[in-house]
């Protein structure tokens, strides 16, 4: 590895780090092996590279290369039988071969969950479930003799995404009822992060006020919340600490809350995202949550409609319960600004967010239209 960081590589920088993401670019087959003047200056084609790995991958595609986008270019380079997987507690193996594993498993019936490219404890389970039905040592570790047997054996599942089946199923044996639910808000920033900070107002306070009003609505319903962090810490929660925390509640849903910022002024709306990368690499539950939310904050505000995304980002990716992520406008934004400056309107966001939660458990017929849903009715289910 160079000495230089390759975790923050900008357009027109110039060092030997460049060379090295030059060479992983091309190796997963997104940046021609054309003769370059200077290798280790960042040029307008590797720009234009970088750019589209990253919307390929599901990160924002600004062209610079950041400590996600090097991580997600690093894992994409194993193809499925490049080397040895095995358990790793509490530093579980990533990358592409991994996802492939998943997908080949989820088609021969076994669960892994989501399809996530992580060698976490769920498909080291399915591993082993498959070890055992093949006649292998069930230990886990993914060698010549399994994938041998993977490429073998003929699919089972057939006409639809396991990982969707499942998610329709434990919507089912859940129950219509939010009382009873665990839930995770996850206020972002805080502490040495504050966020973005424009018109005298902190990302990190508003996340955290919000992240209150929210929690008191929940409690009210019979919801045991948790949040990832208090109104004053110390030091910086990365999202990898979010997601442990997150993790070892054992939560069923976990709310990510977050406003955005621009250069520019012009930007403003709410957007929600879930885990996803395509089609085949995505959360079905967060996906339909994630609509929920959006489509309750734009019923029921001014807002502007900045939709849903499938992103990679490490929250969404290593919590193992289906979550979202919302920005609730632009601070850099003078009209998004003013509207969350107002606690009445903190409070319809809220609302709106607690009756999303509560529609992703209620059944066709007992749904009702976007927007019309009220906390009193929410209490009184």
């Amino acid at each position: 590895m160079p000495d230089t960081d390759p975790t923050l590589i900008r357009p027109g920088d110039h060092n030997p780090a460049v060379r090295e993401v030059r060479r992983k670019l091309r190796s997963v087959g997104v940046l021609p092996a054309d003769h370059v003047v200077d290798p280790d200056r960042y040029d307008a084609g590797m720009e234009q590279a970088v750019r589209h790995f990253q919307q390929e991958r599901g990160l924002v595609a600004n062209g610079v290369v950041d400590a996600t986008t090097y991580r997600v270019l690093d894992e994409a380079r194993w193809q499925l039988g490049d080397r040895l997987l095995y358990p790793q507690p509490g530093h579980p193996m990533t990358g592409d071969d991994i996802s492939r594993l998943q997908d080949r498993l989820a088609e021969l019936g076994f669960d892994v969950g989501r399809i996530d490219g992580v060698y976490g404890r769920q498909t080291v389970a399915a591993v082993r479930e498959l070890q055992r039905n093949i006649g292998l040592p069930a230990d886990g570790t993914c060698g010549p003799a399994t994938f041998k047997a993977l490429a073998r054996l003929s699919p089972l599942v057939t006409g639809g995404q396991p990982e969707v089946l499942r998610a329709r199923e434990t919507l089912h044996q859940a129950g219509p009822r939010l009382s009873g639910k665990r839930v995770v808000i996850d206020p972002g920033h805080g502490g040495d992060d504050p966020g973005v900070q424009a018109f005298g107002l902190v990302e990190a306070d508003l996340t955290a006020d919000l992240a209150a009003r929210v929690e008191g609505r929940l409690a009210a319903t019979g919801v045991q919340v948790w949040l990832t962090r208090g109104s004053s810490i110390l030091g910086t929660i990365t999202d990898a600490n979010r997601a442990a925390v997150a993790n070892a509640t054992g939560a069923d849903l976990v709310l990510s809350l977050h406003t955005d910022g621009a250069s520019s002024p012009v930007p403003h709306g709410v957007a929600t995202y879930y885990y996803g990368r395509d089609s085949a690499t995505s959360s079905a539950l967060g996906e339909q949550l994630a609509s929920l939310v959006q489509r309750e904050i734009v019923a029921r505000t001014d807002l502007l409609d900045c939709r849903c995304h499938a992103k990679t980002w490490e929250l969404l990716r290593l919590t193992r319960m289906p979550t979202v992520r919302v920005d609730v406008g632009y601070l850099t934004n003078r009209h998004d600004a003013a509207r969350l400056a107002d606690p009445a309107f903190r409070d319809t966001l809220a609302e709106a967010i607690v009756v999303a939660l509560q529609r992703l458990y209620l059944p066709a017929e007992a749904d009702a239209q976007t927007g019309t849903l009220r906390l009193a009715d929410i209490s009184r289910a």
